[in-house]
């Protein structure tokens, strides 16, 4: 500064311009060096990964630390390779494969050596089909994302049963096929790992030749994540508007790492959040969704029978309704699935009869809370996925209020078969069914509805 004396903030600056150039040529060695083994779907998908991996060596600055889930629809598609590359640039790696429960959790407790980074492979079959006898597993890692969260063991000292908190908090990266349980996924940045094409082509990665160059950068990040921990613990960072709850928590560590590092890192991380929790949003649904997505495109009218709703349902191809574990979903599935979102059937009168089934207003707070928006007016129209596919939906009759008298049921008119829907109102004669019309639309017991209903009867 033309022979002047430079300020402690002057010389701060320049320490911050230096760190932060550092941590930009360092981010593009971790990238170069996982890209000369691994095949990634997207550019983005390359920036998370090495995110993730600066996000470990920081990890004493944050909070939460979200899991890198490196999933797959096929084998041999590169997600043990990206393990294996992870374990030479992470401090501490646990590369666990078949673990003992015990085990696990004795080495993510230990802190004298410093927070684990656990890699585990083949995680679909700690989720899979024997996914009870994993449970204790299962409990570790949807826990250990945020720091404070510890698992409980039962130990014996001596002859006496003591209770032994482990710290659970800890970064892991996943791999295995097919899919992994919305609590994991909702902690996760997710990969989705595709086998090479025949034109792409990777180095051959041979560990005695090729760690060394892997364990000169984890050291280089180490150094680099000393001097900018305490950075990392103040800093907040601007995040993209689309990403808050959750998406924010186990994005916001990467980000950090990211902005700290400078260059073109800032732009690269916001890019790749956005991206893959887009990617993510396409992801199989659970069954809860599907019910209620697929419910808001049959739904015909104000309200609905149980009876025309499962109809309605059982008849979309491609549904899952048709066929759950054997047989049509009925209405006792109906309602465990919808009793999740506080939905339950109740009494609903249509044309003549009583019996159970939903209003349209039963569902409009679960759509708005689990659904994106419908697209267009039309999408609003119900019913809109059976007429796309040429089927016509089972329609709800006329309310009894805008029928002509004339057009009512008689007293002596045989009730409507509701099938197999439970707990139907009984009206076999004009008390009875005065009764169930009470009880439905004024929120009368059934002991008031019928004497209500009786003493109308009465006064004629």
């Amino acid at each position: 500064m033309n022979g002047e004396e430079l300020s402690n903030d002057d010389l701060d600056a320049i320490a911050l311009r230096s760190d932060a150039s550092a941590g930009a040529q360092l981010l593009n060695s971790v990238s170069a060096f996982l890209s000369r083994f691994i095949i990634y779907p997207s550019e983005h998908a390359r920036v998370a990964h090495t995110l993730w991996i600066a996000h470990v060596h920081l990890i004493g600055a944050f909070d939460a630390t979200p899991r890198l889930a490196l999933l797959s629809a096929e084998p041999a598609s590169g997600k043990t390779r990206a393990l294996e590359i992870t374990a030479l640039l992470v401090p501490r790696p646990i590369e666990a494969v078949n673990v003992s429960p015990a085990a696990l959790f004795r080495l993510v407790g230990s802190s004298e050596e410093g927070i684990a980074s656990i890699l585990y492979d083949e995680i679909d079959t700690i989720f899979g089909p024997k996914a009870k006898e994993h449970e204790e597993i299962r409990g570790l890692l949807n826990a250990g994302h945020r720091r404070g969260a510890k698992t409980y063991r039962c130990v014996m000292v001596g002859k006496k049963a003591e209770i032994e908190a482990i710290e659970a908090f800890g970064p892991v990266a996943l791999a295995g096929l097919g899919w992994l349980p919305d609590t994991i996924l909702s902690r996760a940045v997710v990969i989705r790992m595709k086998r090479r094409a025949p034109g792409e082509i990777v180095e051959a990665y041979r560990h005695r030749d090729n760690s060394d160059d892997g364990y000169r950068i984890r050291d280089r990040l180490a150094s680099w994540a000393l001097s900018m921990t305490q950075r990392a613990t103040d800093f907040r960072p601007e995040l993209p508007a689309s990403i808050v709850d959750r998406d924010a928590d186990k994005w916001e560590p990467l980000i950090i790492a990211a902005d700290l590092a400078g260059g073109e890192w800032p732009d690269l991380a916001r890019a790749a959040a956005v991206a893959l929790l887009k990617e993510g949003t396409d992801a199989l649904p659970s069954l809860g969704i599907t019910l209620l997505s697929d419910i808001r495109s049959v739904f015909e009218g104000e309200a609905m029978r149980t009876e025309d709703l499962l109809s309605s349902l059982v008849r979309l191809p491609e549904a899952p309704w048709a066929d759950i574990k054997g047989k049509p979903v009925d209405a006792r599935r109906l309602a465990n699935l919808l009793r999740a979102y506080g939905i339950r059937s109740k009494n609903i009168r249509i044309g003549s009869q009583v019996g159970k089934g939903f209003s349209r207003e039963d569902f409009h707070d679960a759509w708005n809370r689990n659904l994106p928006p419908l697209k267009s007016a039309t999408c609003a129209t119900p019913a809109t996925k059976l007429i796309d596919q040429g089927l016509k939906p089972v329609a709800a009759k006329q309310n009894v209020a805008d029928e002509p008298l004339h057009d009512r049921a008689s007293a002596t008119q045989k009730p409507f078969s509701f099938g197999h829907v439970a707990d139907v109102a009984d009206v076999a004669d004009f008390d009875e069914e005065r009764a169930a019309i009470l009880e439905a639309d004024h929120g009368l017991s059934r002991a008031d509805a019928e004497a209500q209903a009786r003493r109308e009867y009465a006064g004629r």
